[in-house]
């Protein structure tokens, strides 16, 4: 199977990897995500769901034992996650949002990407952001957004989309906003 890019042509097949941050497996989020996921696999890409929220991932100590690539000291599931990451094409970020800003537990694992930083950056993957919130400010998804685009200029990532769910504060919230739709569309045109 072909994946990626090559010499400016978009091949499809892509192997995309999405990151799921809620606690809630119902939730808003993962709503959205199994829109964008819909329409990714229709347009011939492979997903893979990371349950970040409901994995055994413990917080970065910074003991720096990794040498910033790997591998960790730590002994849980981010070693398998790491493999799934680096297989990948492709990264999608789910998360609510949590006092204006992603899930602790999607931060956990991103917090853990530091034993393999140098390993993501050289892919130069694709990226796109699922996020949804009770509030419907317009100031809402400031921050996320901020940290989401420094990630994706710290990482290497090339940006595909993001989908930012405001009033989203329960599923039949969400399922009845144009956002379910809006994450499908994302996922298709990949």
């Amino acid at each position: 199977m072909e994946q990626g890019i090559r010499k400016g042509k978009v091949i499809k097949n892509m192997l995309i990897v999405v990151l799921e941050g809620s606690p809630n497996k119902k939730g808003s989020s993962n709503l959205l995500a199994e829109q964008f996921i819909q329409g990714a696999t229709e347009a011939g890409h492979s997903v893979q769901v990371i349950d970040a929220a409901h994995a055994n991932i413990h917080p970065c100590t910074g003991c720096i034992h990794c040498g910033y690539e790997g591998p960790c000291v730590q002994k849980d599931d981010v070693n398998e996650i790491r493999q799934k990451i680096l297989e990948a094409n492709m990264m999608v970020f789910v998360t609510p949002l949590y006092y204006y800003g992603m899930s602790a537990q999607l931060k956990t694992l991103i917090d853990r990407f530091c034993a393999f930083n140098s390993s993501i950056q050289r892919k130069h993957m694709k990226s796109a952001l699922l996020a949804v919130a009770w509030n419907n400010d317009t100031w809402t998804f400031e921050s996320l957004e901020s940290h989401y685009h420094t990630l994706v200029r710290y990482l290497n990532l090339k940006d595909q989309g993001m989908v930012l769910g405001k009033g989203c504060g329960t599923p039949s919230m969400t399922q009845h906003s144009r956002y379910p739709q809006q994450a499908y569309e994302l996922g298709k045109r990949l």
